[in-house]
């Protein structure tokens, strides 16, 4: 009679609970007006990432989201905040042409690009997921890493070097020449 056990309904409570917490780090990421608790919001959108990964059986994935993201490039962001002079002047006299136009214009582009993305997710028939070469051990991750995808995998560190050199630049910035 009971087709879904409790083990399962606490394993999905926490894949809730894990989707949660990476949509509330995004929203805290995109809306708030301070830069610290964007950071903040941004790490825990990445932990939230984490747990999504260590649910499609990826720990080592799980693990690289939160040694990489919020241990190198969330702490980077916040080295750069913390080495800005805080007795900068706010703008002033600066005012949006538009202030209502634009997001609602954001607002239009992103509702297309969810209607156009559900629109196809239902038209569209959905393929088998392929079957899995390897078993998700270290080994065969650094393996495919080396060989198959060598190529993203470089472009990737590329893509931290230059946001740990875009919060350098930012940080420099922002100091005086005394």
């Amino acid at each position: 009679m009971n087709t879904f056990p409790f083990s399962d309904w606490i394993v999905a409570a926490i894949f809730v609970l894990c989707i949660a917490v990476t949509v509330t780090g995004a929203l805290i990421a995109a809306f708030t007006k301070r830069i610290i608790r964007s950071v903040s919001g941004l790490a825990v959108c990445c932990l939230g990432l984490a747990g999504l990964f260590y649910f499609l059986n990826s720990p080592f994935l799980a693990l690289m989201e939160i040694l990489i993201y919020i241990g190198a490039v969330c702490v980077t962001v916040v080295f750069g905040i913390m080495l800005t002079e805080p007795d900068e002047p706010a703008p002033e006299n600066f005012k949006r042409p538009f202030p209502v136009i634009s997001p609602l214009i954001s607002l239009a582009i992103g509702g297309a690009v969810f209607v156009g993305i559900a629109w196809l997710s239902f038209k569209q028939a959905w393929t088998a997921p392929a079957t899995v070469t390897n078993d998700g051990s270290i080994e065969s991750i650094g393996k495919a890493l080396l060989t198959t995808y060598s190529v993203p995998f470089e472009l990737i560190s590329l893509v931290l070097l230059v946001a740990i050199l875009g919060a350098l630049v930012i940080a420099r910035s922002g100091r005086t020449k005394e």
